[in-house]
């Protein structure tokens, strides 16, 4: 657990003290009775006590002083909150290769379905791009928070030949460039920017992955990979069936030189799952939130707690 004002966790030692003193109590009560010869007669002239319910109402108000000791050092819990500002291109490859049927219906489909389904679930406010890339990178929908401009990009995706997924990488950070110098108001600074990178295959054509990997870690832009598909995907090409395995390794290589996560995604719901995922990350941020109040409340609970069963059982508070 984290505190906010670890200082006033000092105030734990007077209640550690209190529980000391009244263990010393207990154990000289012991010793007295044990030193009284007739038992019997210490039973009738000293005053009956509640016994166990003495000890029970102690516990008590000891738990509501730790509780109440913790609360003044202003615990706190981790929390999701949504990204205020934020910048995220989706790249899908479109090469012909995302036309295999290992994942039903279609690769190139069912990245289309999970795309829809990363744009629904993305904080309002966030910025969102739509690059496709085969032969050559094209943005088809600059970072914008229209949403419906996004959902028809997806739904234009048509297929290509060749990948280039350098050039995918090199399109999504001029992209996130161009849009950062238009939008950052003056004297602030620039919103956070991720690239979400989806590709069935390895870089044929175009700027090499360690090129697009050490440019994108330079401008502090990380980029998180879907390798799509599973190794034994085909596609039928001029009457020849082609293998068009997912390139995993230089997939994975990408996003560790970048900073940014790797998934795999063989089926329709784990992609979509890779989605919420990615989005879960890119959407919100980890803050601190004070929960004080929440053992401060429980702390004043104890010792009511505690006060009433004293009264009930000793006829006092003390």
């Amino acid at each position: 657990m984290h505190f906010l004002s670890p200082a006033w966790l000092l105030l734990l030692v007077p209640v550690a003290a209190l529980l000391g003193a009244y263990l010393v109590v207990q154990l000289r009560r012991k010793r007295f009775v044990a030193r009284f010869s007739n038992v019997q007669l210490l039973g009738s002239v000293a005053p009956r006590r509640p016994g166990w319910r003495r000890h029970l109402t102690f516990a008590l108000l000891l738990a509501g002083l730790t509780v109440l000791s913790l609360g003044v050092a202003r615990p706190s819990a981790a929390v999701q909150v949504p990204r205020e500002r934020a910048t995220v291109i989706l790249a899908i490859d479109v090469s012909l290769s995302m036309e295999a049927t290992d994942v039903l219906p279609s690769r190139i489909k069912a990245a289309q379905q999970a795309a829809k389904t990363f744009i629904s679930l993305l904080p309002p406010r966030i910025n969102l791009g739509l690059i496709e890339f085969a032969r050559t990178a094209t943005v088809l929908v600059p970072p914008t928070l229209d949403r419906g401009a996004l959902e028809r990009g997806v739904d234009a995706l048509r297929l290509q030949n060749y990948t280039a997924i350098g050039d995918a990488v090199f399109s999504a950070l001029d992209a996130i460039n161009v849009f950062t110098r238009t939008s950052t108001p003056k004297g602030e600074k620039p919103a956070p920017a991720r690239i979400v990178l989806m590709s069935d295959g390895g870089n044929t054509i175009g700027r090499s992955l360690a090129s697009a990997a050490e440019a994108a870690k330079k401008a502090d832009v990380s980029v998180s990979t879907i390798a799509f598909g599973t190794d034994n995907g085909t596609v039928t090409y001029e009457g020849q069936t082609i293998p068009v395995p997912a390139d995993k390794p230089a997939l994975r290589q990408l996003a560790v030189a970048t900073g940014g996560s790797f998934h795999t995604a063989t089926t329709v719901n784990e992609l979509e799952s890779v989605y919420h995922d990615i989005g879960s990350q890119i959407g919100y941020a980890i803050e601190r939130r004070d929960i004080s109040w929440r053992f401060l409340l429980a702390g004043v609970l104890l010792l009511f707690v505690a006060g009433g069963a004293s009264m009930l059982w000793a006829g006092r508070l003390a």
